[in-house]
């Protein structure tokens, strides 16, 4: 029996009802969106796509009274990353990001620099946050066009003081886009009350649905000012040579995951209906409880946050005297722990905490792991600590 504790690629178990409905659509109903004859088939298609952007914009409070027009779907939180910045911004223009940011930010961004936008990225501290201070001070001395932000580290769950910097960026009239990979489904999060200009989501991870579903959720001005990503087909318009500018059409071309939107579906009604609160309460309790076994272990490194309240329950530790990789194998191979070792895709992030380029043991705590799972874990670690201090 493994210990999944790799959360922060993707949760794993889902519940019951994502499979049961990913399963339900493809041996059920099937039809594809808004490219049929009007049967029981298509019109039940239509309802489940409609009423899963409902959801979401109701997850996400999104704007004019989470209006669903203003919900996109992506195949993940990458796609709608690489909507976002490669259809706004160009030659000229500034984006603004930060050094914990995941390679999703930090490739496209990379892209744009070198067809003429200018990028800036702020330092954070050695835990991993972005000082409020810091964006602030850069906003009065430089014209930003947009700061995109992860709202907590996939390397080491530091969470940014995100109503703080939102507000800045409100206040300076800068656009701020947010990667919610690691917190939707976690903690909540109001996008209109924050006045993000698009909200960036995945639905493998704490939102607990299938792989290959994501979506934006978006300030309506301003996707009207982002140019799509991928034309063609959507089922509508189809007398216009050109991509249709109303939404949700504008940004989806092309049959999108409607077996994902199925499961995602699911999830948001398993989520609401447990309670981010709770779940996010669980995770923090588990989280808790392995940073205080952890810190007892002599010859382990812990890298982030000090503290559990500012902090998801994703952790980076190294032990001394050995590889995190064969770590990771150790861990797996004699006690069925499942983590991830390495630089997690945030090669940035790890040079801000110091572990550039060897990278870090990364153990990420879920909804459904239990007690028992994270004392086998710190036990483990104290084994491998001791084996090699003894090497």
């Amino acid at each position: 029996m493994s210990i999944y504790l790799n959360n922060g690629a993707t949760t794993w178990p889902k519940p019951p009802c994502v499979a049961e409905a990913v399963s339900g659509f493809m041996l059920g109903r099937g039809a594809n969106l808004a490219r049929g004859s009007s049967s029981g088939r298509d019109i039940d298609t239509l309802d489940m796509v409609t009423s899963t952007r409902q959801q979401v914009a109701r997850f996400f409070r999104g704007y004019r009274k989470c209006d669903p027009r203003y919900v996109t779907f992506t195949g993940n939180v990458t796609e709608s990353l690489n909507v976002v910045l490669k259809g706004y911004l160009e030659p000229g223009m500034h984006a603004l990001t930060t050094s914990m940011e995941h390679n999703s930010v930090i490739r496209p961004l990379r892209r744009l620099e070198g067809q003429g936008v200018k990028v800036s990225v702020l330092g954070c501290d050695d835990k991993g946050f972005l000082s409020p201070e810091v964006l602030q001070s850069f906003l009065k001395k430089e014209r930003v066009d947009l700061f995109v932000l992860s709202h907590a580290s996939n390397v080491c769950g530091s969470i940014q003081p995100l109503e703080d910097l939102a507000a800045i960026c409100t206040r300076a009239g800068v656009r701020c886009v947010l990667d919610s990979a690691q917190t939707a489904g976690v903690i909540e999060i109001d996008v209109e009350g924050l006045g993000l200009a698009a909200c960036c989501f995945t639905g493998h991870k704490g939102l607990m649905g299938p792989q290959g579903i994501g979506g934006i959720v978006w300030e309506p001005e301003f996707a009207g000012r982002v140019l799509p990503f991928v034309e063609g087909g959507t089922g509508s318009f189809s007398d216009d040579e050109h991509q249709p500018e109303k939404l949700p059409d504008r940004f989806e071309a092309g049959t999108p995951n409607l077996p994902g939107i199925a499961g995602l579906s699911a999830s948001l009604d398993w989520i609401v209906e447990k309670g981010i609160k709770v779940i996010g309460d669980h995770e923090r309790t588990l989280g808790r409880r392995f940073l205080e076994g952890v810190r007892a272990i002599p010859g382990i490194s812990i890298y982030g946050p000090d503290t559990d309240f500012d902090r998801l329950s994703v952790f980076a530790v190294n032990i001394d005297g050995m590889d995190n990789g064969s770590a990771a194998l150790e861990l797996y191979e004699r006690w069925g722990i499942e983590t991830r070792p390495g630089l997690h895709c945030s090669p940035l992030g790890h040079r801000t905490l110091g572990t550039f380029p060897a990278g870090a043991l990364r153990i990420s705590i879920g909804y459904f792991n239990t007690v028992k799972d994270i004392d086998t874990t710190v036990e483990a670690l104290n084994i491998l600590a001791q084996e090699a201090g003894r090497v």
